[in-house]
């Protein structure tokens, strides 16, 4: 079989990897990089972006692709499932229901109509419309179909919100944002898998964040998250995710606050959590999440029997100060110890950094696992202290100065 995979990053390495594993499948890769993470993992690799959807129409055409697919981002899938459905390909999910779930003005409004707990919101197509009525500041502006929280600033007054708004518009592809309430409280990220019709919960973490800014740059994900009355309620959210937006067989990741009032779904995605959630999904829950993907988007219909994990975790995301990246220090020698359970690199040698605000600015993620919090706390502090991003001079780049929890 000859696949066709959007996006090169570290989760589609991955979903590379199992392609093969699963069959003697030839995979092309399409990514606008030159050299991204996933490109020594396929058996070629053709510059383009994921997003111009002509480009990799022509591109599946010319090959004789026999699927396109991707793994772990939004907007990559939407290519996926419109010129599945173009050109009479197979795959999980139709381009109306990818739509629904990877735009989240179409999002917000299918969950304001079935009553699913969201913030109230606005939804802005110009930043005229930063008149906002009757909602309550602090306000998050977001552009309504971007990745990796680009665009999603917090707003104090007005007239930072109509700041945010004309960038949010900008970054739009479809030149419209989504302005809502903000709600204090722990954020959750949900994993579930839709099994036919039925939700079931892989696992829960929280997701720190740096403090005290306008950008919403997610440090670490912990756990345990959540108690086991919490976890039957997020599954019930799930549950009535999946029936008010008619997801079947399907990966689903839900984010949410939580707080005395109770929990807020943020927005949703069909797909698994990116960032090498995949790794944390098969710790907490025994599931192989990406391999019963890849039966997924090769035609089978996979079953998952998830159980908790019994101890703590911490999966840690590394940012850098501005620079360019030669090269990781310590993170084998801190694997070899067992001071870290593993790690993944987010970037190549010659990458460059600027600011440190969303998840495409990682330069690389480790994991730390425990049977205690305290176990856990002392790894943490031990790797965070030896580990490094060094620059052509040897210099560490490496912030160290997130807070760790």
């Amino acid at each position: 079989m000859k696949i066709l995979v959007l996006a090169g990053g570290s989760d589609q390495a991955a979903l590379i990897d199992e392609l093969h594993r699963q069959g003697q499948n030839e995979v092309i890769l399409v990514d606008y990089f030159e050299n991204p993470p996933a490109k020594p993992h396929c058996d070629r690799h053709i510059v383009a972006s994921t997003l111009d959807v002509d480009a990799v129409r022509r591109i599946a055409v010319e090959e004789k692709v026999d699927l396109i697919t991707t793994a772990c981002t939004d907007q990559a899938l939407l290519t996926v499932a419109r010129l599945s459905e173009e050109l009479g390909l197979p795959c999980y999910i139709s381009y109306a229901t990818a739509l629904n779930v990877t735009n989240k003005s179409y999002m917000k409004r299918v969950m304001a109509e079935h009553g699913i707990p969201t913030a109230r919101f606005r939804i802005a197509g110009g930043p005229e419309e930063a008149a906002l009525g009757d909602l309550d500041y602090p306000l998050v502006v977001k552009p309504a179909d971007c990745n990796s929280s680009k665009g999603v600033r917090r707003a104090e007054t007005r007239e930072e919100a109509e700041k945010a708004l004309v960038q949010a518009l900008e970054l739009s592809r479809t030149h419209t944002a989504i302005v809502e309430e903000f709600k204090s409280g722990d954020e959750l990220s949900a994993d579930l898998y839709i099994e036919g019709r039925t939700a079931k919960l892989l696992s829960v973490t929280v997701s720190e964040k740096r403090r005290n800014v306008s950008s919403f740059t997610i440090t670490q994900s912990r756990y345990p998250a959540v108690g086991a009355e919490e976890r039957d309620s997020i599954t019930a959210i799930g549950q009535r995710i999946a029936d008010a937006f008619g997801l079947t067989d399907t990966p689903l990741l839900v984010q949410m606050i939580r707080n005395a009032e109770g929990l807020w779904v943020i927005e949703f995605s069909a797909r698994m959590g990116g960032g090498t959630k995949y790794r944390i999904i098969e710790l907490l829950s025994g599931v192989n999440i990406m391999r019963k993907y890849v039966e997924l988007v090769l035609g089978g219909r996979p079953a998952v029997n998830p159980h908790p994990f019994e101890g703590s975790l911490r999966m840690n995301y590394v940012y850098c100060n501005p620079g360019t990246m030669a090269g990781l220090g310590g993170f084998e020698e801190l694997k070899a110890d067992g001071t870290i359970a593993d790690y993944v690199a987010y970037k190549n040698a010659g990458a460059t950094f600027e600011h440190s605000e969303t998840s495409s600015d990682r330069a690389a993620g480790y994991l730390v696992t425990g049977a205690t919090e305290e176990e856990v706390l002392a790894k943490q502090e031990r790797a965070n202290a030896l580990l490094r991003v060094t620059d052509p001079e040897g210099n560490d780049i490496m912030r160290h100065d997130f807070k760790l929890f």
